[in-house]
């Protein structure tokens, strides 16, 4: 016998959700939310998954967006609750995730009137939310008019949207003899075709002057991994006028393009800088974690900046002068074929100081002790095939930005806000969704910030964490204002905590390294089979990182 809430305005909730594509439901415990929590948890076609502590359940749920490219919800009682899900949302608004906030709120006339766990929940979350549906009690055609609109909108504009619904007592009431729609995914699928292009003549006017520059760069941020895209940029590399920069969050690896940009730009003087600087640059993915090339094209601007997005166009570089409202797989199938390869030398004169760089690199690397930067060389080979990596902000995205990493990993990271936040709880979700290998690299202030998304019953066996412990935040004794004052310990925030109580508290395997002996010695057993996580803590010498990182780029 199925049971379901009795709540009109709780039933019209779960039925659109189901309806618009949601199949899995994450839900934070409550007496507001009670009809809500009914309704998804035996709802047939969605799964609900209970996570107590909202804030983690919130970027649980974003990792698993992240991973299915589905809209997740997230549900959650009244009052202070609702908060703790402001940073997850702000990071699904700049990373293009649809997360579906679904608060219970207090019905109107016991708001502001001291009653118990009320805040004024309509609309708080507005700044960063694509669209705000305050839902009315008893009035559920007005409900489904803004419940449709919500859900579309998240779809079409990959982001997160907040339904607020308030709900009088009684809470528990329950009905037996509801029926079940069988599951259809005919909305979702029709959201996610992509049947747009752009005219022509639109084309040929871009195309005529991409044919006339000898030097354009194209730099593609944090992207999601597709295959058609790594296709089409070995089709553009083609061009000896263009020099491709990537990330390790850009997912398209390929030896001929600058996957190092930092390495690449640090030691450049003003006249290299000069000869680098683009008369074109064609933009497309999300966020660039890389500040130098920020600098770089802020002060030397080429003519044109282009970004091809189908949702937004930030002017990162100040210097934007057209967006191509498209997917870029979309764009690039139309604008291959007004183009053409433009004699020039550009692309390979950087391309050998690429590889001059990586000869140094090899050679810096192979004369320092034990720290971070040689531990990440380490973890970075090791990491089996074809699985996923989920980073952490601050030094460890940083870290690994330096490195050529093997071509059949998948990377990601929070970098819509670069928060250190919730990094734990994504690559917990993102764990739980991918039927890859998961392995979260992390530093020790970000973990325990996050300690309480290894709370949750949903983490695989073969998930596995590597703890960075330089006892406290490294990234703020590499950048110079930190040391400058008397408040040093204020930004690194020294402390002597381990990972190992917490490992059994929530049962994870728990190993530990002091040099790269150990480490190479357990990343041998960290990824053979086990009945439980794992975490692996490295002790690396807080004294000595910052050091080992600032002489590596003199070296270059």
């Amino acid at each position: 016998m199925q049971e379901f809430p009795k709540k009109k305005i709780a039933q019209d909730v779960v039925l659109t959700c189901e309806k618009y594509g949601i199949r899995t439901a994450v839900i934070s415990p409550g007496s507001r939310n009670a009809a809500l929590t009914i309704g998804f948890s035996n709802y047939p076609n969605i799964k609900a998954l209970s996570v107590v502590d909202e804030r983690c359940a919130s970027f649980f749920a974003l990792g698993i967006a992240q991973q299915t490219k589905r809209p997740v919800a997230i549900v959650c009682t009244s009052g202070s609750a609702l908060l703790n899900y402001y940073p997850a949302v702000a990071e699904a608004f700049y990373n293009n995730i649809p997360l579906v906030v679904i608060s219970a709120d207090r019905p109107k006339h016991l708001i502001d009137i001291a009653d118990g766990q009320t805040i004024r929940q309509e609309n708080v979350l507005e700044k960063h939310i694509l669209y705000s549906a305050n839902l009315i009690e008893h009035d559920s055609e007005s409900n489904q008019v803004l419940l449709q609109k919500a859900l579309e909108t998240a779809l079409d504009q990959n982001g997160p949207v907040h339904i607020n619904v308030p709900m009088d007592e009684p809470l528990y009431e329950i009905i037996s003899d509801f029926q079940i729609e069988e599951s259809s995914d005919e909305i979702y699928q029709e959201s996610q075709m992509d049947a747009k292009f752009l005219e022509v003549s639109y084309l040929d006017i871009y195309a005529e002057k991409w044919n006339k520059a000898k030097k354009k760069i194209v730099l593609i941020g944090q992207n999601y991994p597709s295959e058609l895209l790594s296709i089409q940029m070995e089709k553009m590399i083609k061009d000896p006028s263009v020099l491709i920069f990537t990330e390790t969050t850009s997912n398209i690896p390929n030896d001929k393009f600058i996957n190092s940009i930092d390495k690449l730009i640090t030691p450049l003087n003003e006249e290299e800088l000069e000869d680098l600087a683009p008369e074109i640059l064609l933009s497309f993915g999300g966020m660039v974690v890389s500040k130098r090339i920020k600098q770089f094209l802020r002060k030397y601007k080429p003519a044109e900046h282009w970004h091809i997005s189908k949702k937004n166009a930030p002017n990162t570089f100040h210097c934007l002068t057209n967006h191509f409202q498209i997917s870029p797989e979309n764009f690039f199938s139309q604008f291959f074929f007004l183009t053409e390869e433009v004699e020039s030398d550009y692309q390979q004169k950087w391309l050998s100081v690429k590889e001059n760089r990586k000869e140094k690199h090899i050679s810096y690397m192979d004369s320092i002790p034990f720290s971070d930067m040689k531990a990440f060389e380490s973890i970075l080979n090791k990491i089996p095939d074809n699985s996923n990596v989920q980073l952490s902000n601050s030094s460890v995205i940083r870290y690994t930005q330096l490195f050529d990493v093997n071509k059949s990993l998948n990377f990601f990271c929070n970098r819509g806000t670069s928060g250190i936040e919730g990094s734990t709880s994504t690559a917990v979700g993102a764990a739980y969704a991918s039927e890859k290998q998961t392995t979260f690299i992390t530093g020790d202030v970000s973990f325990f910030y996050d300690s309480n998304g290894l709370w949750n019953a949903n983490i695989p066996k073969d998930f596995r964490i590597i703890l960075i412990n330089n006892s406290g935040g490294g990234i703020f004794k590499f950048i110079p204002g930190p040391s400058q004052t008397n408040a040093e310990d204020y930004f690194v925030t020294p402390h002597n905590l381990t990972a190992k109580q917490l490992a059994e508290m929530f049962h994870f395997e728990y190993k530990t390294a002091v040099n790269l002996e150990e480490l190479d010695s357990e990343l041998t057993e960290f990824y053979k089979e086990s009945e439980q996580p794992k975490i692996l803590e490295l002790f690396t010498p807080s004294e000595e990182n910052d050091k080992i990182l600032k002489a590596y780029f003199k070296s270059l």
